[in-house]
């Protein structure tokens, strides 16, 4: 049986719906089971015969971060490591997200998962440290590192465009970041079959949507297929800027171009490509 960690979420919603959709025995729990708390997570997989366990709870907001550090640190790395004790008492395998911010983005070309790691921020290093303290605690983990994660609940990028598309005649937009963006049902797929599989390759991931992008170009594509699907009837001009002209309290990754090649070879997971997911996306907004 799968435990399905923080299914109230962006993410956690998608797999849990995926979940309901290929008949899959599971559980799910949000923050009724705090991952903070040793104890009650024990407690709760103490009478449960879990094999698997998937956890889609963290702490995500990356500026709020550096003002509160310890929340992100007891999330992230805490709350993993309380993850992955109650895994390895159970003999269960953990699948746990994590992000490309354990980068710091200097790389040219595509980021491998056994790339030196150099977090800019308090988010990434909180969460550089969950994985660090899963490794230490079993043998039996999936991480799956993610990036520019969108998806039809919580705060993203492409339901802000969306909003601002219909409420401003200019949208300014980074054009010096890059990366791949990820439709969360797709990462939800991803992380279903790490599950549901017999693979003892174990190990870090790296999975997103195909495809390499800057936010500019994101923002102009969001713009199109909403036009072209009706959810926008409106000129808008999206104007691309430095970072320096869009400065945030936490630094992000220049280069968040993330190899795929890992997931495919070893687990057969597909990653299509970042427009498609975006299309089927756009047709699902209201």
């Amino acid at each position: 049986m799968i435990w399905l960690i923080g299914n109230r979420g962006m993410l956690g919603s998608d797999v849990e719906e995926l979940l309901k959709t290929r008949s899959v025995r599971y559980i799910a729990t949000d923050i009724d089971v705090d991952i903070t708390d040793y104890a009650a997570l024990s407690d709760f997989a103490s009478y449960r015969e879990i094999d698997r366990i998937i956890n889609c709870s963290a702490y995500t907001a990356v500026d709020k971060a550096e003002e509160e550090r310890d929340k992100a640190y007891s999330i992230n790395a805490d709350g993993a490591h309380n993850i992955a004790r109650v895994a390895e008492h159970s003999g269960a395998v953990l699948i746990h997200v994590s992000t490309d911010y354990v980068f710091d983005g200097e790389k040219n070309g595509p980021y491998l998962e056994d790339d030196e790691t150099n977090p800019l921020g308090v988010y990434g290093r909180s969460k550089l440290e969950g994985e660090r303290r899963i490794i230490s605690e079993t043998d039996r983990y999936f991480i799956i590192r993610t990036a520019w994660l969108y998806g039809a609940r919580g705060a993203n990028f492409v339901r802000t465009m969306l909003r601002l598309f219909r409420e401003r005649d200019e949208v300014r937009v980074v054009a010096d970041q890059w990366g791949s963006p990820t439709y969360s049902k797709d990462l939800a797929s991803a992380l279903i079959s790490a599950a549901a599989g017999d693979s003892t390759r174990f190990g870090i991931y790296h999975f997103t949507n195909e495809g390499r992008t800057n936010w500019y170009e994101f923002a102009r594509e969001i713009y199109g297929q909403a036009v072209r699907y009706g959810r926008v009837k409106r000129d808008v001009d999206i104007v691309p800027i430095t970072t320096s002209e869009y400065p945030t309290k936490a630094r992000r990754p220049k280069n968040s171009y993330l190899s795929k090649e890992k997931i495919i070879r070893e687990l057969g997971v597909e990653c299509r490509a970042w427009r498609k997911a975006l299309e089927e996306f756009i047709k699902k907004y209201q």
